[in-house]
């Protein structure tokens, strides 16, 4: 058995991928993760998994190549990685081992070194120029634990575009993709859950904000049940008239009201034998409520203007992208109806928690819309010979600046956004193609600040979205505020202030006013555990600096014994 000697993290629904130290591992665990071996899992599958750095192949001249892995096991064993033309060996799942091999790149490597829950990038010995995030690298940066997680785009010339990410080291793929495109940790879940929920009769709850693909769940748990051959009916519970909404559910009989002059079957009764899918569950109004529960615990409905009840076979699946249990606690959505409609919940990730997935999701979109435009591209079997899928006229910064973006429509706004670039296509100049995507995400910046005013009477919707604003806009003064109110934490102070965590990583690193954990030095970190007695949030709060990167700082001069153990 693989042994080690850190804390491990339990999965949480919440936060996606387990959050564990990089550097968890002993002698055995080095040996066993090294390159020349494959790691021996099988063993400790009763041990939770340890998320390991990752670099997954965003862009690439050859489209082919997009979507490929290198799982960086050297970094948690504490050796560095170099990244060049020749090394490392990135692969797709089941697929041969390669290096990037483009000519593009020096032979001179970008290297990657462990640096406590962090990784150094140090692009000083290569000849490669080297843009992370948006910024030019031309010293050693420290990405940490935060970064990690969301993602770090790292271009590399215009040819090549990588994501620098943490990973599952065993992702649990499932035979089916489902009709679900990307291979992250997250989208691998969801097709798992798909899996094991799609034989039940159990309704399901579908969670996600808008564009994540709910639908496609939807319909992807209907073909692969034994209700595939029955009607598939789609609701869009936003949309139907409150006054409407009864009959339009569970049917009318002739005369119930005026108009109806012939009996209706509702919904329930056209789903007959199969599924039925109601999206915006949260918009239900609440005196449809109660006739949803009873129609679920009994399988029983009432058309309007009828005396009798009538039996339907009928599995529900629900979708929203609101807060249902805040909507429950404020009174406007009913706790027995979200309990019964929760038989299995599914979650479904934002587009900027698989970053990874975004140059897989291009390279479709592209192929979708060739089969669209000129069917001779398709084959029999309606799909695009990968060959044939052509990115060059994006170029590896158009393409970084297209991963980088934070999608409040997710997918969606991702796949409209590419088509609009397509239909420009590899005609247009590199400056004016490029001109046209800032402008399209500018324009997404605009509509995220401006929404709509509530009315006076009324209070904040518990799902209203964060107000975003130009970094430029912020001064200084009002950014040290804000990370001082939220302890320096990244994910927080982004959003108390309307950026997106990209924007906040240069803010802070362009301010003169903002202390880097790098800077601590070794004297005033022993004056501040002696002051607080080794508390670590104490002693963040005293440096102003953010307790990860405190503990960062701590560990890379070796100072982790002055830390009191559990602050």
């Amino acid at each position: 058995m693989l042994r080690t000697r850190s804390v491990r993290f339990l999965y949480a629904e919440a936060r996606g991928p387990p959050r564990p130290p990089l550097n968890v591992t002993t002698e055995d665990l080095r040996h066993a993760l090294s390159a020349d071996t494959r790691p021996d899992y099988a063993a400790s599958e009763r041990l939770v998994r340890t998320a390991i750095p990752c670099l997954t192949v965003l862009y690439h001249d050859n489209a082919r190549r997009i979507g490929e892995t290198c799982l960086l096991t050297a970094l948690p064993a504490g050796r560095s990685v170099d990244v060049s033309r020749l090394d490392p060996q990135f692969a797709a799942p089941g697929g041969k081992r390669r290096p990037l091999a483009d000519l593009h790149l020096s032979r001179a490597p970008l290297r990657l070194r462990p640096s406590g829950d962090a990784i150094e990038l140090d692009p000083t010995d290569t000849t490669t120029r080297v843009v992370v995030d948006g910024e030019l690298a031309v010293a050693p940066l420290t990405l940490d634990r935060s970064r990690l997680e969301d993602g770090a785009v790292v271009q590399m010339s215009e040819s090549v575009v990588l994501l620098l990410h943490l990973r599952d080291p065993v992702p649990q793929r499932t035979a089916k993709h489902f009709g679900l495109v990307g291979d992250s940790d997250l989208l691998l879940r969801v097709r798992r859950d798909i899996e094991r929920v799609a034989p039940l009769h159990v309704p399901v709850l579908l969670r996600g904000e808008t564009g994540t693909g709910k639908e496609m769940v939807a319909q992807a748990l209907h073909r692969h049940s034994p209700r595939q051959s029955g009607p598939f009916v789609t609701v869009n519970m936003a949309a139907v008239p409150p006054s409407l909404a009864a009959s339009e559910l569970f049917g009318a009989e002739r005369g119930a009201y005026t108009g109806a002059e012939r009996p209706r079957a509702g919904y329930f009764e056209q789903a007959h034998g199969g599924t039925l899918f109601l999206d915006e569950i949260g918009e239900t109004p609440d005196e449809i409520q109660p006739l949803l529960l009873r129609a679920l615990e009994s399988g029983e409905i009432q058309r309007v203007g009828a005396g009798t009840k009538r039996t339907v076979d009928v599995r529900l699946i629900a979708a929203t992208d609101a807060a249902l249990e805040q909507r429950v606690l404020g009174g406007e959505f009913r706790a027995p109806l979200l309990h019964r409609l929760a038989g299995f919940d599914i979650r479904l990730p934002a587009l900027t928690r698989r970053r990874d997935d975004i140059g897989r999701l291009v390279r479709f979109f592209v192929a979708d819309h060739l089969a669209q435009t000129d069917p001779s591209m398709a084959t029999p079997e309606a799909a695009v010979p990968p060959d044939a899928v052509d990115l060059k006229w994006l170029r590896g910064t158009l393409f970084a600046r297209l991963a980088g973006h934070d999608f409040p429509g997710n997918v969606r706004q991702l796949r409209n956004l590419v088509h609009q670039l397509l239909i420009l296509g590899d005609r247009s100049a590199p400056g004016e193609l490029a001109a046209r995507l800032e402008e399209l995400l500018a324009a997404d910046q605009a509509l995220r600040a401006a929404p709509a005013a509530p009315a006076a009477d009324s209070p904040p919707p518990v799902d209203a979205k964060p107000v975003y604003r130009k970094p430029s806009e912020i001064p200084e003064e009002e950014l040290l505020k804000a990370l001082r109110d939220h302890d320096f934490r990244i994910l927080p102070t982004a959003k108390a202030l309307g950026v997106s965590r990209t924007s906040l990583y240069h803010m802070i690193e362009r301010s003169s006013r903002v202390r880097k954990p790098s800077e601590l030095r070794r004297d005033e970190l022993e004056t501040a555990a002696a002051d607080f007695g080794g508390q670590l949030q104490a002693m963040a709060t005293a440096l102003e600096v953010s307790k990860p990167g405190l503990e960062q700082r701590l560990r890379q001069l070796d100072l982790l014994s002055l830390v009191k153990r559990g602050s």
